[in-house]
């Protein structure tokens, strides 16, 4: 039986409390009128995935129940808290309403070109970032997502898939392209989902909290869940052989309860994971290696690229700091000012 994470009966309280209040406040202020007669008493549930103006609510018992969004609740993820309704009607539909949505301990958001910020899922504790040997594997798409982590306080994991495609050398190169990460606090696995090479490692990781899946289109996520959790079936499909880039398996993040303990979000693959929504400043914090140096540079306003007197820079050229690392700052940089949008 999968060990379920419940609100104390104080949380519960507060957030239906606070979900009476919108719901009773005047229609001039712009929150639209509800017949109460029409649904059940509020309770809390947990968000499994959402679809438009719809979302799965998992109530206490287990049950989950498709329900509509009131237009007060301005956002909504897999992963969120929420006071909602049951319809005292059910149609086997849309059978209740989320009334409201609990603050939340984290929330992954994914820059969009055409949509702005967009988050993914929320209170999430670990993010698996997920890569994979083929093609290539990309230590720049690893930092992208690593500084997210940094900036939204979330524990990383580093998931390279695929290792039964290598050879007992070129597994001994990649790990050690990725002791760097090791060197820094980051924990990294190897595994196979084909060969069930260190899934059961990766299990471990997963037994409490909840935990979340992200990378690449491609990389294998899809895989590692059909792994993970025997006989979900979830959609997998071939890489390219064309382009070696993955084609989109999972199109809604979905969270799911994991057999022994702990829940797992499986998120949309994408081409490219941008950072133009962070200043540089956050990118910079968002390399840990470079914090013993911020502040000692020449000049306050220094940018760490050229500047004269660069504490970092000085750091990189004595071998405190990676040269790949760095470099890998410098591009994360350059394409932040070629991707933001004008809007933003």
């Amino acid at each position: 039986m999968t060990k379920k994470k419940h609100l104390t009966q104080r949380q519960q309280q507060r957030i239906v409390d606070n979900a009476g209040k919108r719901l009773r406040a005047p229609k001039n202020k712009g929150v639209e009128s509800v017949d109460d007669t029409s649904f059940a008493a509020a309770e809390t549930g947990l968000i499994l995935s959402r679809f438009g103006q719809h979302a799965d609510v998992e109530d206490s018992e287990g049950t989950v129940v498709r329900c509509n969004m009131r237009r007060s609740v301005a956002s909504l993820v897999t992963g969120d808290r929420v006071v909602w309704r049951r319809s005292l009607q059910p149609t086997g539909g849309v059978d209740g309403v989320i009334d409201a949505v609990e603050e939340r301990s984290s929330v992954l958001l994914r820059p969009d070109f055409y949509d702005g910020l967009k988050p993914v899922a929320a209170n999430i504790d670990l993010m698996i970032i997920v890569s994979a040997v083929l093609p290539a594997l990309s230590l720049n798409i690893i930092d992208r997502y690593l500084v997210a982590a940094e900036m939204t306080g979330i524990k990383p994991l580093l998931v390279i898939n695929k290792v039964d495609l290598l050879s007992s050398a070129e597994l001994a190169q990649t790990e050690q392209q990725l002791a760097l990460y090791r060197k820094l606090g980051y924990n990294f696995l190897a595994v196979s989902a084909k060969s069930g090479v260190g899934m059961q490692q990766l299990l471990d990781y997963l037994h409490s909290g909840t935990s979340i899946f992200v990378g690449q289109s491609g990389v294998g996520k899809s895989s590692l869940m059909n792994h993970l959790m025997p006989g979900l079936e979830a959609h997998t499909q071939e890489v390219s052989g064309n382009s070696g880039l993955g084609q989109h398996t999972t199109t809604v993040s979905r969270l799911y309860h994991l057999p022994e303990g702990g829940d797992l979000i499986d998120s949309p693959g994408i081409r490219e994971f941008a950072l133009w929504h962070l200043t540089p400043e956050e990118v910079t914090q968002g390399f840990t290696e470079f914090t013993p140096w911020l502040g000692r540079c020449k000049f306050r306003d220094c940018k760490h690229i050229s500047d004269p007197g660069c504490a970092i820079q000085h750091a990189v050229e004595n071998g405190d700091v990676s040269t790949e690392r760095y470099d890998s700052y410098l591009k994360i940089l350059a394409s932040m000012a070629q991707d933001k949008p004008n809007y933003f």
